[in-house]
């Protein structure tokens, strides 16, 4: 296509749309009520043209964006031609466009004049949509009517005048109205900037100019994609990762996918994962397209815009009645744990594409903490959804990050100032998981330890965690990294190790820990820098027993015994050698 725009101009433009959905996600952050939204930064935004289809997206929860596209053909559907200006629309149903019921999608179609030009679009994890347990979002729901408040595509706003009825509903259904209410008027602030911003921007530069950079803007993501995947080598490369159990059964749960190369186009097939599962970690094929978007797109370089020109290069499919394209009326609330899994299952067949630009298995995306009750003194309820974020795996050239957010989630682990303030909980440990890195040449990162003390009567606690037998894999060489595992303190004061996902009454005084996964490594151990591994012994990251073990070198005192350290280390590569490493 033959470009009608200048350069300067059409970076200018891109720049000014970029800038439009960063600005609006900052203004959710100021103005949301709950801690999910305002600290975690469990929210999402993004800006569509009139057809739909993404432009530009804010620098926040990536699983999220990946699935706008589905979800705008869901709202387009239900109202066609019958929008108008002020309007708003909200759903959350995962069977009708949403993802699952606690991230309310808001969209507000954006007029100049009587010409509709393109939608603000933000996406909020609210911290309570009713249902059978506090927070909405337990493993252990056997189907969608159990998890909450489903809404339909239906107007929040209709021609700027509000939907009583709706706002009504909505209150009289969550256990925490005043901030569910909150948080969506931080998305109607926000959803208000980004179609304010982009009128002025469409308003200085003209509405032909401006659909004329659209389609372009469009084009030229396509175009910077295909340029990349045409280098890549054609062929089918498939790759195996599992979920340990749902919550129900402790049998592991594969998620399969197959990647076909042809020219400069992708086939992502997940044909061969599990069957959809009576817990609630099914995903939605809408969520599952994100997850898979997102992992290629962590590949590409990074000039690529993320808008809906890079998916034009992927197709992406599920058999039906599958763990990831599950029939009604399936329960799905705690589907992240599976969208995680489906980045890491496609970012293990990427390794076999383009190996250097692909890091090991992270920490295997969040887990969660949720503590739900009554205060002793006023009964008013309280939910605190905790989302540990973790570890990152070995890059081919450096270490995985310690502690650091999932690439899936760009999210924050909550200051333990804010829980401790706003919640019956006190935070008893907050630090770094020794030897929880995969070894490599390269090590994993460290994961995150988090102990709570419950100081309210009781709650129903909610764990959601995974990577307890499948660990997070390591790439050419490299370990795995340490399992995960949740902990209840028993009578006696020790700990009682637990299931991963758990839905459980607690009480006064109980102390619930949870040490995450660390990062697979990358490369061979014995391949590691020596120095590299005294610093992490004196840095606490990993003990004297971990660097003998897995690479071979004896620490005594603060410094290497060099010559015990190249005893053990030939012994380990003659091992290595036989194939028993």
């Amino acid at each position: 296509m033959t470009s009608t725009l200048d350069p300067i101009t059409f970076a200018v433009l891109k720049s000014a749309v970029e800038s439009i959905v960063d600005d609006m996600a900052y203004t959710v952050m100021r103005t949301a009520r709950s801690p999910i939204v305002r600290d975690v930064l469990d929210y999402s935004t993004t800006m569509c043209d009139a057809e739909g289809r993404i432009l530009a997206q804010a620098k926040t929860v990536a699983l999220h964006l990946g699935a706008v596209p589905d979800a705008m053909e869901a709202l387009l559907r239900h109202y066609g031609d019958d929008l108008a200006p002020e309007d708003v629309i909200i759903f959350n149903d995962p069977y009708d466009g949403g993802m699952h019921l606690p991230d309310i999608f808001m969209f507000k179609p954006i007029f100049r004049g009587d010409e509709h030009i393109g939608f603000s679009v933000v996406i909020c994890h609210h911290c309570d949509v009713g249902g059978r347990v506090p927070g909405s979002n337990a493993s252990d729901s056997t189907e969608i009517f159990q998890e909450g408040l489903r809404i339909p595509p239906l107007k929040l706003f209709d021609r700027g005048v509000p939907n009583k009825a709706l706002f009504d509903i909505i209150r009289k259904n969550v256990r925490l109205p005043d901030l569910v209410i909150g948080d969506l008027e931080a998305q109607l602030a926000t959803c208000a900037l980004g179609e304010r911003e982009l009128l002025r921007l469409v308003d200085k530069y003209g509405v032909e100019l401006f659909r004329s950079f659209l389609g372009e803007f469009l084009d030229y993501g396509e175009r910077l994609t295909r340029n990349e995947i045409s280098e890549w080598p054609d062929g089918d490369y498939s790759f195996t990762d599992y979920i340990d159990g749902d919550g129900f059964s402790k049998a592991a749960i594969p998620i399969k996918v197959t990647i076909t190369v042809k020219g400069s186009q992708l086939n992502v097939d997940f044909t061969g994962s599990s069957p959809q599962v009576k817990g609630a970690i099914n995903s939605t094929l809408s969520f599952v397209k994100s997850a898979t978007y997102l992992a290629i797109r962590c590949v590409l370089d990074g000039e690529v815009p993320n808008n809906s020109g890079v998916y034009r290069c992927i197709d992406v499919s599920a058999p039906k009645g599958s763990l990831l394209n599950p029939d009604f009326p399936a329960p799905v609330a705690a589907r992240a744990l599976t969208g995680y899994r489906v980045a890491d299952t496609v970012l293990g067949a990427l390794s076999k594409i383009v190996s250097g630009k692909v890091v090991a298995a992270g920490e295997g995306g969040n887990s969660v903490v949720c503590l739900g009750g009554y205060d002793k003194t006023t009964r008013e309820p309280f939910i605190m959804v905790d989302m540990i974020n973790g570890a990152l795996g070995a890059r081919a050239t450096k270490d995985g990050i310690d502690a650091i957010t999932n690439p899936s989630q760009n999210m924050s682990n909550m200051p333990v100032e804010v829980m401790e303030s706003t919640y019956p909980v006190r935070i008893e440990e907050y630090g770094l998981r020794p030897d929880s890195a995969g070894a490599g040449a390269t090590r994993g990162g460290l994961g995150v330890v988090r102990q709570y003390r419950l100081m309210a009567d009781e709650a129903v606690l909610q764990l959601r965690a995974d990577r307890y037998e499948t660990r997070p894999y390591g790439l050419f060489g490299g370990e795995p990294g340490a399992a995960s595992r949740n902990l209840l303190s028993s009578d006696d004061g020790a700990f009682d190790l637990l299931d991963s996902k758990v839905t459980r009454t607690v009480r006064t005084g109980d102390v619930i820990r949870h040490e995450q996964a660390g990062g697979g490594g990358y490369g061979m151990p014995l391949e590691r820098n020596l120095d590299a591994i005294l610093e992490d012994v004196l840095d606490g990251k990993i003990t004297t027993d971990h660097a003998r073990q897995f690479y071979g070198v004896v620490i005594e005192g603060k410094g290497l015994n060099q010559a015990a350290t190249e005893t053990l280390r030939a012994s380990m590569a003659k091992v290595s050698a036989g194939g028993a490493v």
